[in-house]
């Protein structure tokens, strides 16, 4: 049974890691061209792994800004995986401390997307399902990351052959998923203007998070609706 949820989990984490991939390649590129080593490229991967900041860290490393507005600005894009972490915890509560470690070191958007739409579905999160979905996507990341450290440059300019429109095609994507849930519309417009909103008065990477808690807050004033269910306890077998 663990197996199978290994690769059940495998299974589904491999269209995402083949749109991911794009991503890989390019930030080792990008890296590269900014003054990385190879070796830094593929070790930023490794452990930040968390694109989105990947860039931003490039983007300010090749400013020269100093190092304690780098981390903070790293983690106002990174402040909605608090969030992710906050609403999978009772899915994986059964996990062990370490099996949680991993979990949470995993844990990037499609990982936390997959993860809500399976425990509504009522399938069990086990631990064997959400390595297996993890693991397909980091290792592949890592090793498109040393690719594109390595021939990026061969790519020449990324907007011209259109990579600069796959990400927010991929993340408009993890949204759609979550269209049938009660206020789903509301709770994104309103997002969505708070975060360009933010954009222009604030400037990024901070819109991200001002758009973030800006849903959160109206969500949290919205009602639920009737047909709200209780969560479902389940027993998993790890």
């Amino acid at each position: 049974m663990t197996k199978d949820d290994f690769w059940q989990g495998v299974r589904g984490g491999f269209p995402v890691m083949v749109s991911a991939a794009p991503f890989g390649a390019l930030f080792g590129a990008l890296a590269v061209d900014n003054g990385f080593s190879v070796f830094d490229a593929v070790f930023m991967s490794a452990t930040v792994y968390a694109g989105a900041s990947q860039m931003v860290g490039l983007e300010l490393f090749g400013h020269n800004v100093q190092p304690w507005l780098i981390v903070l600005s790293i983690f106002a894009v990174n402040f909605r995986h608090i969030l992710y972490s906050a609403s999978i915890a009772r899915h994986i509560r059964h996990f062990s401390g370490l099996q949680k470690f991993f979990a949470f070191f995993l844990l990037v958007d499609p990982q936390y997307a997959e993860t809500e739409k399976r425990a509504e579905r009522g399938e069990p999160v086990t631990f064997a399902w959400y390595l297996g979905f993890g693991m397909i996507i980091y290792l592949p990341w890592q090793i498109m990351t040393l690719l594109g450290a390595i021939f990026g440059q061969m790519i020449g300019d990324p907007k011209a052959i259109g990579l600069d429109v796959l990400l927010p095609i991929y993340f408009m994507g993890l949204v759609l998923g979550f269209r049938k849930r009660d206020n789903w519309l509301p709770v994104v417009a309103v997002s969505s203007l708070a975060s360009i909103a933010a954009m222009h008065v604030v400037g990024s990477p901070w819109h991200v998070s001002i758009g973030a808690i800006a849903g959160i807050l109206l969500a949290a004033c919205m009602p639920l609706s009737k047909r709200h269910e209780e969560p479902v306890t389940l027993e998993h077998e790890v």
